[in-house]
């Protein structure tokens, strides 16, 4: 393939990307109240950023979804609806592949935890609840518009890859420092679903969630001996077995890169306690075994933090400490394991150098007996 060839691929790509950048957000609104489904249409499609479509039910929803030669960009979904509620809806999008990442709102009265717990392990990206600032739903879609951008951006990256001819693994490989999304796991989140759920839970003013950082042991240095594939496949066995340990603690995880896991729980007494260390790591062994795996995942579990926060600032500082506390845990248990070494070797080495003192000894000792006998013959 020729260089002009290319930069023409480059142009193109970047000439598409501009356009759906310019182009307005398709946005499917599903709620079963009138007034709700006008107000936002005329609201938004004021704005100017936002081409709205609306459904009273779920089942309309999917007819018009299914029936769009261009796929909507995002969806604003309410929670109660008679027939087929938002959260089932969710469910029946995330089925399709055309929607498997598009940003789904759910746009509901309904704030109780088990509501906000349903709809994100359904596959919702964020949560807002009524009544609603149009100004602040304005800042979510804002988000949810990054996020299809990102993805329209990630599309045109693997279609150039494709047709440059790069092997498959190539076009696997990421970074130890990149938080990718862990699939087919019960109760993991995205990066961008877990942050949205901690907030959530802080508008609630439900200060009793705590947050625990759990780290591979020496991840990195996995990442450099392994195939991304293998990587990959560790920590998905690792969100398998936080999931299974956690199942009956109400809790959300997800992966925040570099070999960290965060682990959400509600009420102290379903905290993950340090102490769970060497059951999560049996778990994980297992998962291992079946796969059939050479190499070994160990994990470290940081002190839990409580997030106890009105604002986006302090519910992410809750998340940042926990990852510290796990960190400062994985150091101080490499700081032990270096001392030990070190005080093991320092109190050998002084046996060890007496024994070869001796050794010596006697083999001169020997040596000059032998002498003696020889004189002794002459």
């Amino acid at each position: 393939m020729s260089i002009s060839s290319n930069l023409s691929g480059t142009e193109n790509s970047q000439t598409a990307a501009t356009a759906r950048k310019a182009a307005k957000m398709r946005v499917l609104v599903v709620d079963d109240e009138l007034s709700i489904l006008e107000l936002l249409k005329t609201a938004l499609n004021a704005l100017g950023d936002f081409d709205v479509s609306i459904a009273s039910s779920g089942a309309d929803a999917l007819k018009l979804a299914n029936g769009q030669k261009k796929p909507f960009d995002c969806f604003l979904l309410d929670i109660q609806m008679p027939q087929m509620n938002g959260v089932t809806l969710c469910q029946e999008l995330r089925q399709r592949p055309e929607y498997r990442f598009s940003p789904i709102i759910m746009l509901t009265a309904m704030s109780e935890k088990k509501y906000i717990d349903q709809a994100f392990v359904a596959g919702a990206t964020d949560y807002v609840t009524k009544p609603f600032d149009l100004l602040e739903l304005r800042s979510r879609l804002g988000t949810a518009r990054k996020l299809v951008e990102e993805h329209s951006r990630a599309a045109d990256s693997i279609a150039v890859a494709r047709k440059l001819k790069e092997e498959l693994d190539s076009n696997l490989q990421f970074s130890f420092e990149d938080p990718i999304t862990i699939e087919g796991v019960e109760r993991a989140l995205g990066f961008t679903e877990f942050e949205n759920y901690v907030m959530q839970l802080s508008r609630g003013h439900r200060f009793n969630s705590y947050v625990t950082g759990v780290k591979i042991d020496a991840g990195r240095k996995l990442h450099a001996e392994i195939s991304s594939s293998d990587f990959r496949d560790s920590l998905h066995d690792v969100a398998h077995a936080l999931s299974k340990l956690t199942k009956n603690e109400d809790s959300m995880l997800s992966y925040r890169g570099n070999g960290v896991f965060l682990v959400i729980t509600y009420g102290k007494q379903n905290v993950l306690p340090q102490t769970s260390t060497t059951q999560l790591n049996q778990l994980i062994g297992t998962l291992q075994a079946r796969r059939r795996s050479d190499y070994a995942v160990r994990t470290i579990i940081g002190e839990a933090v409580c997030t106890r926060s009105f604002t986006k600032f302090g519910a992410m500082y809750s998340l940042n400490k926990a990852i510290e506390n796990v960190e400062s845990r994985d150091s101080a248990a490499k700081e032990v394991v270096t001392f030990s070494k070190r005080m093991l070797h320092d109190r050998v080495r002084p046996d060890d150098k007496a024994n070869r003192e001796r050794r010596a000894y006697q083999a001169v000792l020997h040596q000059l007996l032998q002498e003696e006998r020889s004189l002794g013959q002459r």
